[in-house]
């Protein structure tokens, strides 16, 4: 890549660790730690989180009529995404060593931290483990993909692709073959060589 392109991609790395440590600033004015991966409120917080918690019956009593019943429509997707899962770690297990490709950690991208929330009733629980389990497991496959693509195709399209995965601006450009082979070698090299970064125990 060019030097203007790398100082483009330093200086958008940059505002994510800005915008993560904004992100920080305003978790810290919510009263919680971590303590051994549990989140732990202070004791007037969780009791000020019961305060605001709506019971279960009156919840699902004032649910409207077409979230009913589209409610088992929602919910079936469960077995697409299971099967998704599943099939995906299954390919990776098997494939990855075949290509030498560092395998993805799934338990980084499927985390279930809501549950601990005490102003959410059961089923309020139960629609946020789902939400999280489905964006989840498409995060994991997306990581998933991506490594796959840099390993068989790492082209860069010719037109604009809406939500490139990050490692897309590594590609080479459309139509350059001349350097096509030789950045190919090298974008499977950098992958084998990959490290798994360890998730922080407060992560």
């Amino acid at each position: 890549m060019s030097d203007h392109t790398d100082r483009i991609l330093g200086k958008i790395h940059e505002l994510e660790l800005e915008l993560e440590a904004e992100f920080a600033k305003k978790r810290a004015g919510f009263r919680y730690g971590m303590e051994r991966g549990r989140i732990l409120f202070d004791q007037e917080v969780v009791r000020r989180h019961h305060e605001l918690r709506k019971a279960l019956i009156p919840y699902l009593l004032s649910a409207r009529f077409w979230v009913v019943v589209t409610a088992p429509v929602i919910y079936s997707l469960i077995v697409v995404f299971v099967v998704l899962d599943l099939w995906v770690s299954l390919y990776q297990a098997i494939c990855f060593r075949v290509y030498g490709i560092p395998q993805v950690r799934r338990r980084d991208y499927l985390v279930f931290d809501r549950k601990s929330l005490a102003y959410l009733n059961a089923m309020e629980k139960l629609n946020c483990a789902y939400c999280s389990y489905a964006n989840g497991v498409i995060a994991y496959v997306r990581e998933v993909a991506a490594r796959t693509e840099q390993y068989w195709c790492p082209i860069k399209q010719a037109r604009r692709v809406i939500g490139r995965h990050a490692r897309y601006a590594e590609f080479t450009e459309y139509g350059d073959a001349e350097h096509y082979r030789e950045r190919l070698r090298s974008l499977r090299e950098d992958l084998r060589d990959e490290a798994e970064p360890e998730t922080p125990p407060d992560a």
